[in-house]
């Protein structure tokens, strides 16, 4: 059974919510009220809508932000961490690192020396160089990499 058209606009209201701000505390809770339906209803729809849950897609939206500044700044990675939503930096580079499987650090050195010919690219390719995969939750990937699996 496909979505109704009323029930993916109320959806897409939360996604552009967190697409603006990712760097908000965007809880199941809020972002079911954003459209205006229950808690379970939204976490379930939102994910058969765009293919991820709602904390996924917004991890993934936070990191692509975090790239992106480290990428085209020379923001401090704690500046980064806080601009993006995170109130830890530990957490912050743990979690980068499990998404990218590098640190914040090591990815601003490998996308600094490299700079020059990305300069002509256009940010939409850019982006899509640089985004995460999350098709699999952060605790699983995290869960095969050290099992050698990944």
């Amino acid at each position: 059974m496909s979505q109704s058209p009323e029930l993916l606009r109320r959806l897409l209201r939360s996604k552009d919510r967190m697409d603006g701000a990712p760097h908000e505390d965007w809880t199941v809770e809020r972002l079911a009220q954003v459209s205006a339906v229950s808690v379970a209803h939204f976490s379930r729809e939102f994910k058969k809508a765009f293919g991820l849950p709602p904390h996924r897609y917004l991890l993934t939206r936070r990191i692509e932000r975090a790239t992106a500044l480290l990428r085209d700044t020379d923001l401090p990675i704690t500046e980064i961490a806080f601009r993006t939503g995170w109130n830890s930096v530990g957490t912050f580079g743990r979690i980068f690192n499990d998404i990218t499987c590098e640190s914040p650090g090591e990815f601003r050195a490998r996308t600094s020396s490299i700079s020059d010919a990305r300069q002509d690219m256009p940010e939409c390719v850019m982006r899509a160089v640089d985004r995460p995969n999350l098709n699999i939750a952060v605790l699983e990937k995290r869960r095969l990499k050290s099992a050698g699996k990944l």
